[in-house]
């Protein structure tokens, strides 16, 4: 298997359960595959931090907002993996409630890792929602 077919596999697997988890109110799984370096940033589509602490705090109101994840698929349009560096490009398809209201959407997501112990960890996440005509 290739790098990059073994970073897709972990895309796949630890990153999904993740945020799987983040959308039941659990944010344990996503600061654990979340950078622990400097610098940390999300540009996000809800709020925009940058640092450690702030990103931090960005995951408590997150695990507190949402529950009742019904669905998470995160379609990868594009990815690779370059020395200790890599991305991917994607829409996240998720339906889940968030302060008791059920939702729906999809959000244009492009993130940043790098691998730190052998591991990969996100470094930097881009996340807006998708217009209506993108559809097309």
């Amino acid at each position: 298997m290739s790098e990059r077919e073994d970073f897709l596999t972990w895309v796949h697997s630890r990153l999904r359960e993740a945020e799987i988890a983040i959308h039941n109110g659990d944010a344990g799984p996503r600061r654990a595959i979340w950078s622990a370096r400097e610098p940390v940033t999300v540009l996000g589509a809800w709020k925009n931090v940058v640092g450690q602490e702030a990103v931090g705090k960005l995951f408590t109101l997150l695990e507190q907002g949402f529950s009742d994840c019904k669905s998470y698929e995160f379609e990868v349009l594009a990815a690779d993996v370059v020395g200790d560096t890599a991305y991917t490009v994607g829409y996240e398809h998720t339906e889940a409630s968030f302060n008791g209201e059920p939702r729906k959407y999809v959000l244009r997501a492009t993130q940043i890792y790098r691998r730190e112990g052998g591991e990969w960890k996100v470094a930097h996440r881009h996340a807006d929602t998708m217009p209506a005509n993108d559809w097309a």
